[in-house]
């Protein structure tokens, strides 16, 4: 089996969690170097794994580490949203027992400074899929400032998005995210623990591959197959992905779904689409923290769909 260069965060809370699903099909929306999905595929032997990434490089890396589990294991490139819809009518709502998707930018696209992910790359891409039309520069060098000030608002929690914006626009063209970083430095924030472009970096490659959008978008998917026996476990790193998830499930656990303004329950009262499983979202262990850096800030939420 092919080594991945990274451990996967949460690695043992993810084997756990699906240790319980002894067939059918476990769907691995976020592919990435295959960590999670050989994992998964060597605890649960009579499962099938399909495994989702818009990512061409992660793709031919995992269909080279994944081959030894011959048909057990199915790889498909498209982003998770569209694709999930698919396989929901391909393989049928009754045969797919496990869905995990872990949200946000992975190891391999922060590490390949050549997709200009990182804060000292020498180029400004941050694409996700390669094809995709909108690129980091594009957002940097051609958003007006009421459009850059709304992401780094919405998506870096920025209180200085104002004066950031208007940095931006006052000196590019910028080239490289190490440019990028390095003169609005002055104006990020200071003594933390991360490096200070990183709220800069996550607002632009959240817009540039609408990450929230695509993450409202799968759990919508998952809510509209009216999945029967399945388990749903979201890894998030920011949040902003973790209060959309926590909101998502506390939803899906309603059986009433009336308006907080109804007088009196006019939907039925039984529209529960299952369970949460997690009052509080799993975080690494301390041990964990040792091994892997990066997981210091993963959450997981799962959420048990339920026989209706």
């Amino acid at each position: 089996m092919q080594e991945t260069p990274h451990i996967p965060v949460l690695y043992s809370q993810v084997v756990d969690t699906f240790s319980d699903i002894k067939d059918g099909i476990v769907i691995d929306c976020t592919l990435g170097y295959g960590g999670h999905s050989s994992m998964i595929l060597e605890a649960n032997p009579n499962i099938k794994l399909i495994g989702i990434d818009q990512d061409e490089t992660a793709i031919i890396f995992s269909t080279c580490k994944l081959k030894g589990y011959g048909d057990r294991a199915v790889i498909k490139k498209g982003r998770f949203s569209n694709v999930i819809k698919d396989i929901v009518a391909e393989y049928g709502v009754e045969n797919i027992r496990g869905i995990l998707a872990d949200i946000g930018v992975s190891s391999l696209q922060l590490d390949e400074k050549t997709r200009g992910f990182s804060y000292d790359s020498d180029n400004l891409d941050m694409r996700m899929d390669k094809d995709a039309p909108l690129s980091a520069s594009d957002v940097v060098n051609n958003y007006s400032s009421d459009e850059l000030e709304r992401i780094l608002y919405e998506y870096g929690e920025l209180r200085n998005y104002k004066k950031i914006a208007s940095a931006i626009v006052e000196n590019r063209p910028f080239t490289s995210a190490k440019e990028l970083s390095a003169t609005l430095k002055p104006h990020m924030p200071q003594g933390k623990k991360i490096h200070p472009a990183t709220l800069l970096m996550q607002a632009i490659r959240i817009e540039v591959n609408d990450e929230l959008g695509e993450l409202k978008s799968l759990l919508q998917t998952i809510a509209d197959a009216k999945l029967s026996n399945a388990k749903v476990a979201i890894i998030s790193f920011h949040s902003l992905e973790d209060r959309i998830v926590k909101q998502t499930f506390s939803d899906w656990k309603k059986n009433c779904i009336c308006p907080p303004e109804a007088m009196r329950c006019t939907c039925s009262n039984d529209n529960s689409l299952g369970k949460v499983l997690t009052k509080k979202p799993i975080m690494a262990t301390d041990e964990e923290l040792k091994e892997n850096v990066r997981s210091r800030s993963a959450k997981m939420r799962v959420f048990q769909m339920s026989k209706r």
